[in-house]
C-alpha cells in the first residue's frame, strides 16, 4: 500500500501545488509544466512526459477536469476515463512530481500561479506564436517568458493519439 499512497500524494490542489513549487524554487529546482487531457494513456503520452521532465528537476502536470474536457469538444463520449483516474495514471509515472486537476478550459490561471521555469507543449504548438487566436499559440507562454522562463515544444510520437485509439476501437 505504501507505493499507492506515494502516487496519491502527488495529486494536489492548486494551492498545495503553489506551496510545493515555491519550496522547490527555494531549493533552486527547475520547474517544468505541461498539461493535457491524457484521456487514454498511450506511448505518445509517456514519451512526451519523460522528455518534458528532462528540461528540469520537477515536472508538474495539469490535467483537464472532466467538465473542461467536455468544453473542448473532443466528442460527446469524452473523456473516456474520469479525471481522478487520469490523474492517478499520470501521477504513477516516475517522471511526474505533481499532478493538478484544473476546471478551466485552459491552464492559464494555473500557469500564472505556479510560474514554472519551463512550459512545454507538443509539436502541434509553436513556442514563438504570439497570436492568441492561433491554434498553435501556447496558453501561458507570455507569462512564462515575461518571468524569465522558457517555452519548448516536443515532437509528437507518430501514430499515437487518444482519438485514433478510440476510433480504432469503434471500428472493430
Amino acid at each position: 500500500m505504501h507505493k499507492l499512497e506515494d502516487i496519491k500524494k502527488r495529486i494536489v490542489s492548486i494551492n498545495d501545488a503553489q506551496k510545493k513549487v515555491s519550496q522547490w524554487k527555494g531549493e533552486n529546482q527547475t520547474i517544468v509544466f505541461t498539461n493535457g487531457c491524457f484521456d487514454i494513456l498511450h506511448k505518445g503520452h509517456v514519451s512526451y512526459l519523460f522528455e518534458a521532465a528532462s528540461f528540469g528537476n520537477k515536472l508538474v502536470v495539469g490535467i483537464n477536469a472532466d467538465a473542461s474536457v467536455k468544453r473542448l469538444n473532443k466528442g460527446s463520449d469524452r473523456p473516456i476515463n474520469e479525471e481522478n483516474a487520469r490523474a492517478f495514471l499520470i501521477a504513477a509515472l516516475s517522471c511526474v512530481a505533481l499532478v493538478v486537476i484544473f476546471e478551466e478550459e485552459t491552464p492559464k490561471e494555473l500557469i500564472e500561479k505556479l510560474s514554472p521555469n519551463c512550459l512545454v507543449k507538443g509539436g502541434d504548438y509553436d513556442a514563438n506564436e504570439t497570436n492568441r487566436e492561433s491554434k498553435k499559440y501556447i496558453v501561458g507562454s507570455e507569462h512564462v517568458k515575461k518571468n524569465g522562463g522558457e517555452v519548448k515544444t516536443i515532437n509528437l510520437v507518430e501514430g499515437f493519439s487518444s482519438t485514433s485509439i478510440i476510433n480504432k476501437m469503434k471500428s472493430n
